[in-house]
């Protein structure tokens, strides 16, 4: 049963149903007479008046429990040529047409006829209306958010690392090539340099470059980038095997290292690297 397949209609539905079962434990009919009377009656409930409990209010209970089934199965059952939502929705009127006659046809309806009816009223309008009114369509858990991808061995929270916008693996943050220098107008410090105290240095003139600039290797203008699947998808060996090595599953984030071609090298978290043949519909980080 897909438990995100269910609608806010379907959380009324269950609402009510909790609160019929409670009802039907409840005294069905009232006490006219003085207190000292009152409290020496056993008032009986609704299961001990078979036509009331199990014509009524187990009606009512298995009505939701069959509408709400129906909308968690990945496919329709049916009863009698009817679907099991259509005959969940015809218990749950069922059971308040019944109950609303126990009441009119009650002398000293009690706590619990009273209560019961209002939830079997309650339980039919959203089995009826579930379909038709759009804020009860409305699904009643959201799709799951992919988390944010963590670099191997990293810690949350710290300056600098994933925990904090712009740092190293957060998806959309922007980050200078593997190797390459910094920016001074950032006012970074190279990797293991000391911070040492400004002193007085000579003007430097600016020298000539020593060599031509060399032609840009092929992928060099790819950046690695974080990515997701919508689906699950094989990760093939890098050295053209067609044997699957790991599997990419949805919701969760993988670095793509390499490009060839059509296809992406990508880096699982454990470390292994594999190539990504099919990346149509894949989610950017």
């Amino acid at each position: 049963m897909n438990i995100r397949s269910l609608t806010r209609g379907d959380g009324v539905l269950i609402g009510a149903a909790v609160v019929l079962f409670i009802a039907s434990f409840l005294s069905y009919a009232g006490c006219d007479g003085p207190a000292a009377v009152c409290d020496a009656v056993d008032l009986p409930n609704s299961w001990e008046l078979s036509p009331l409990g199990w014509g009524s209010f187990f009606l009512g209970i298995a009505g939701v429990a069959l509408v709400v089934v129906s909308h968690g199965l990945p496919q329709q059952r049916k009863v009698v040529g009817l679907e099991l939502g259509q005959v969940g929705t015809a218990f749950t009127v069922a059971a308040a047409w019944t109950l609303l006659m126990w009441v009119f046809e009650s002398t000293s309806a009690g706590a619990g006829l009273v209560l019961g009816l209002i939830a079997a009223l309650v339980a039919a309008g959203a089995a009826v209306a579930g379909p038709l009114v759009p804020a009860l369509k409305a699904p009643l858990m959201g799709a799951p958010r992919p988390q944010t991808p963590q670099p191997y061995g990293m810690q949350p929270g710290q300056p600098g690392q994933p925990g904090v916008p712009g740092g190293y693996g957060y998806p959309g943050a922007q980050h200078p090539q593997y190797g390459g220098p910094q920016d001074p107008s950032q006012g970074g410090q190279p990797f293991g340099a000391q911070a040492a105290a400004p002193q007085p240095q000579a003007p430097q003139q600016p020298e000539p470059q020593a060599h031509a600039p060399q032609a840009a290797a092929p992928g060099a203008d790819f950046a690695p980038f974080w990515f997701a699947v919508p689906v699950a998808r094989p990760l093939y060996a890098e050295d053209g095997s067609q044997a699957p090595i790991a599997e990419l599953a949805p919701g969760t984030w993988y670095l793509a290292v390499e490009q060839r071609g059509p296809a992406l090298v990508a880096q699982t978290q454990d470390g292994r690297r594999g190539v990504l043949q099919d990346t149509t519909g894949i989610q950017r980080g």
